[in-house]
């Protein structure tokens, strides 16, 4: 795939939508890094319905340590592997009121020394909540890369430096959460809904339908 066909698909997707975000719900960028953690292999939608909950009553960092790790965990109990996201939760907001003055830091190497919190969400909280042009690859975007040939790679370390290196500076702000959506709505894993995708000309995919 040449540079301007990327070019081009990323035009495509932002006249599509102009201005994608996450699709979890957050109001600042501590329940942001909370949505994300909980995300970890659960849908956004489920970690939404107990953050509804959740944040009303803990918004900030010593709200959300007060109720302590069992107390957290009557409210995500429905999210998978929510007892280790429990404790890793009350571990991250000690850390931030301790070490960060309650503020969640804007720095890749402080956010990723936060328990349960890796490369792809402390991507996620740096692009979204502070406007840095990172790429947090996750299963969809791993994926889209793949299949379109936009950017292959054999793990997401690779897939994440190549779309860096490769994605027009313009579109590279936003184009994770174009990848995301596309993956999570066109491009699907089984069966990727080719007949409505607004890239299939551009697509390299061996198997789409012609």
């Amino acid at each position: 795939m040449n540079k301007a066909i990327r070019a081009e698909i990323f035009a495509r997707l932002q006249a599509q939508n102009p201005h994608p975000t996450t699709e979890l719900e957050y109001a600042t960028p501590f329940q942001l890094l909370i949505a994300v953690l909980l995300s970890a292999q659960a849908t956004d939608v489920g970690v939404n319905k107990a953050t509804r909950l959740l944040f009303p009553v803990a918004p900030t960092p010593d709200k959300m340590l007060a109720l302590g790790v069992e107390g957290l965990e009557e409210y995500i109990k429905t999210i998978g592997l929510y007892r280790t996201k429990a404790k890793n939760t009350i571990a991250t907001c000690r850390i931030l009121l301790e070490q960060h003055g309650g503020e969640v830091p804007q720095q890749r190497e402080a956010l990723e020394a936060l328990p349960g919190v890796g490369r792809k969400t402390a991507n996620v909280v740096l692009n979204t909540a502070f406007g840095q042009p990172t790429i947090a690859v996750d299963t969809h975007i791993f994926r889209v890369a793949n299949r379109t040939r936009l950017a292959p790679g054999k793990d997401v370390r690779e897939v994440e430096d190549k779309l860096v290196r490769l994605i027009p500076a313009e579109y590279r702000l936003d184009a994770h959460h174009w990848l995301i959506l596309h993956g999570r709505y066109v491009c699907k894993a089984r069966k990727p809904e080719c007949w409505r995708c607004i890239i299939a000309d551009l697509c390299e995919y061996p198997a789409k339908p012609l």
